[in-house]
């Protein structure tokens, strides 16, 4: 089976500085265990969910890059898990890996909301190749979005104004760029290390509390007004920008 091919063998350039994190969503053991251990190999960081239900929670729990999912789920097909995920706001790029093969079932699959479609058996690069092929895509998309957008918060990247229902909040240029790097990265938990590195400099003094001054200003003028709150600390962790409503 092209699936079991040598996957210690296969290694591709320009890998992410940062692990990749996948969600496995597939009920045969060994097919799980096999492309999670794969992937690990590959440097990414994958987790797996053994059922639709499981999938569906763990997707609206935690931040991922990409997806698998396969099509014969207990509990929630893949079908309806990916039309869910969609209902609920995640945009996470999904990968439908299934035996079915045929035009329709491909077609059924890409209007449910899934990005790209890989069918049983695959040879492990292929299905790698399309993993990072699908992440590059999701990372490019939002840098070209002028205006950003988390419930009823709005970043104009033009005119360099925020909005939350309409109106207009009154950033600072580092509060601004804050609040942008955290809507582009809605759902993620950030840390302090990634913000400190990409809104600050390099070599920005982490021992500082900096960044939590920053935050707690951006909530004053983001959140405290409004009873949805959209900005969470998540302990140990960092931050997160994400719509809970």
């Amino acid at each position: 089976m092209l699936l079991y091919q040598n996957i210690a063998t296969f290694r591709e350039e320009n890998v992410p500085t940062t692990p990749m994190k996948v969600l496995i969503v597939e009920d045969e053991p060994k097919l799980a265990a096999f492309v999670k251990r794969g992937l690990e190999a590959e440097a990414f960081e994958a987790v797996v969910a053994f059922d639709g239900l499981m999938g569906q929670k763990m997707a609206l729990s935690e931040a991922f890059d990409v997806i698998v999912l396969d099509v014969n789920l207990p509990h929630i097909n893949g079908f309806d898990l990916v039309k869910r995920l969609r209902a609920e706001g995640v945009n996470t790029p999904v990968l439908m890996l299934t035996a079915l093969g045929e035009l329709e079932d491909k077609v059924t699959g890409l209007d449910s909301g899934a990005d790209d479609y890989l069918v049983k058996p695959f040879e492990f690069r292929e299905l790698l190749a399309r993993l990072r092929s699908l992440y590059r895509r999701s990372q490019a998309a939002p840098m070209s979005q002028q205006v950003l957008q988390v419930a009823d918060l709005e970043l104009d990247l033009e005119e360099k104004v925020a909005r939350r229902g309409g109106r207009r909040i009154d950033l600072t240029a580092k509060e601004f760029s804050l609040l942008e790097y955290l809507m582009r990265n809605r759902g993620r938990v950030v840390s302090r290390v990634d913000i400190a590195e990409k809104v600050w400099d390099l070599h920005f003094d982490t021992g500082t509390n900096t960044i939590e001054v920053y935050i707690n200003f951006l909530r004053k003028k983001v959140d405290k007004d409004f009873p949805k709150k959209l900005i969470h600390t998540v302990i140990g962790m960092g931050y997160v920008l994400r719509d809970e409503g």
